[in-house]
């Protein structure tokens, strides 16, 4: 299939493994992204997410973020490599870093962020494991535009799956992951291709207001 003409520039922050990050890859090169990976950025070294930018011949970057004695002078370094490869777009895929509403201001509309849980339920760290605690039901993942707030900014899409009786930590994990895997590339598309807009602080889709998130059931709105 031909690539899609490309005029958006993604660059994605990473932590950690990057199986979101192999997901927007994958989806970029079957062309339902019509963008390219500028550069995939890690607060750490030595992670796989590094591993599979290289592997796919995206350029890579390392800026630790415990090397700065300040948040704003590791952000001022983020920024810089953001401004070096032209980013239009980036995307947080795993990445454990809140970013100050200075450096969120540059990107006001363009930034991305998934989180592990039904937002605005469980914001931070062990999701599954306090969903599970809690006897939730129901739980999932949610694709936000990002905010200085932790796992805040107005929600684009969420995805759900059951809590099933014999569940732990880690099959709840997968299962949710699983729906990661397909919203977030969505999500991206529909931001590339100006489906999805931020607009004071408001989402537009197909230019139409959300009055509250999309669902994965749900995503096929607009063609």
């Amino acid at each position: 299939m031909p690539k899609k003409a490309s005029t958006n520039r993604i660059a994605v922050l990473v932590s950690g493994g990057g199986s979101n990050l192999q997901s927007i890859i994958d989806n970029v090169h079957e062309s339902d992204i019509a963008a390219e990976i500028c550069c995939v950025i890690s607060n750490r070294k030595q992670v796989y997410a590094l591993d599979r930018a290289r592997l796919a011949n995206i350029p890579t970057a390392v800026i630790e973020s415990n090397a700065y004695d300040e948040r704003r002078l590791f952000e001022q370094a983020l920024l810089a490599q953001l401004e070096q490869h032209q980013a239009d777009v980036v995307v947080m895929a795993g990445f454990m870093r809140v970013l100050s509403a200075e450096f969120i201001q540059h990107y006001t509309g363009r930034i991305l962020n998934i989180h592990p849980s039904l937002l605005p339920e469980f914001t931070g760290l062990h999701t599954h494991q306090r969903a599970l605690a809690a006897g939730k039901k129901r739980h999932g993942c949610s694709v936000h535009f990002a905010s200085a707030e932790l796992d805040g900014g107005p929600i684009i899409m969420r995805a759900e799956v059951a809590v099933l009786s014999d569940d732990n930590e880690e099959t709840l994990a997968q299962r949710v992951l699983l729906q990661e895997h397909k919203i977030y590339p969505l999500c991206v598309q529909w931001l590339c291709e100006g489906k999805v807009k931020l607009d004071d602080n408001e989402i537009f889709y197909c230019d139409e207001k959300l009055m509250e998130p999309l669902t994965w059931q749900e995503h096929l709105y607009c063609d």
